[in-house]
């Protein structure tokens, strides 16, 4: 889906602005966030250093052994070719004891920045290619001023919220992951389909490529072969992200850019439609109202599953093996 899908009104002042935008825009925030998860990792590993790790009764048992420190741990430890558990906790996990009674409100930010082993890792950042880089082009050519700026707000912030949801309902458990921001930027791109749906030409062939982009990362998440998958870290995050996407990624009314160049006394669109001004608002009110609640709850060290009692339904499946990793 590129520009070509955007309904022409303005006509050929509008193309013309439209290509002057397009050799002008340029992908930088989704691979930035790709550099930047493969980094931690990198240090994940060094620190977990498999061969010297105490947790590790025979260091033959490390998994490559010929990367040295950065080998994996067994793969009766981590079957996802990572590091171990305790690393986990120790660089910045989120567990609920450490974030709630030892005051580590920090992990809540960290966690989504770890991955539990390469499989993990990889599974996340194909998903994060295939959303972000729909999100950040798209808006390129609709020229919707700071792209980037606005994705990266709702990646990072729909992370946080699955973070703070995760917590609220499951304890006992280390979690990492950055699936939580992934399906936050899922949920985007279906609430700025909606939100612009106006805008667009092409719908049949939009709505095709929407189901697409939606099947290709449920098969990523599915496929994987995560035991521990933190259902609540994708469900904040996905409906973190859907709210957001109102709030940020509504496109300006046609001709609403053209308009400083019109005499003095012309008649002025408003910058988006009055159904856009309503669904940005009712999704900044509700977003608002429920991390507040959420945020609170989780320092009241309120347990979610009590006002819920089906959503025990969806808690992760946990092993003794002690992570419950966002898949």
């Amino acid at each position: 889906m590129a520009g070509d899908d955007i309904e022409s009104r303005g006509g050929r002042s509008s193309r013309n602005n439209k290509n002057t935008s397009d050799s002008q825009w340029t992908l930088w925030l989704v691979p930035l966030f790709v550099v930047a998860n493969i980094a931690v990792f990198v240090v994940v590993m060094y620190v977990n250093n498999c061969p010297e790790n105490r947790h590790t009764r025979i260091a033959g048992q490390c998994v490559a052994r010929f990367l040295r420190r950065f080998s994996f741990e067994p793969l009766t430890e981590n079957h996802l070719f990572g590091p171990s558990t305790a690393t986990l906790d120790k660089l910045g996990g989120l567990e609920w004891t450490k974030v709630v009674i030892n005051h580590q409100g920090w992990r809540l930010v960290t966690c989504m920045w770890l991955h539990a082993g390469v499989i993990h890792l990889l599974a996340n950042i194909l998903s994060l290619l295939v959303i972000g880089i729909r999100l950040e082009q798209q808006f390129g050519f609709v020229r919707i001023r700071n792209v980037a700026a606005r994705v990266g707000v709702i990646y990072l912030v729909s992370g946080f919220c699955a973070s703070v949801l995760s917590a609220l309902f499951i304890r006992n458990t280390i979690s990492v992951g950055a699936s939580g921001a992934v399906f936050g930027l899922l949920g985007a791109m279906i609430s700025e389909v909606i939100t612009n749906w106006t805008i667009y030409r092409k719908k049949p062939q939009l709505l095709f490529t929407l189901r697409v982009f939606i099947g290709i990362n449920l098969a990523i998440i599915g496929l994987s072969p995560a035991k521990h998958v933190d259902t609540f870290g994708h469900i904040g995050g996905f409906l973190t992200g859907f709210l957001l996407g109102f709030v940020l990624l509504s496109s300006p009314q046609f001709g609403w850019f053209e308009q400083k160049n019109l005499p003095a006394g012309t008649p002025f669109k408003s910058k988006y439609k009055s159904y856009q001004y309503a669904l940005g608002m009712v999704s900044l009110v509700l977003l608002v109202v429920g991390f507040t609640v959420a945020l609170v709850m989780l320092f009241r060290r309120e347990n979610g599953n009590d006002h819920c009692r089906w959503c025990r339904l969806l808690t992760c499946v946990t092993t003794a093996r002690g992570y419950c990793d966002r898949n």
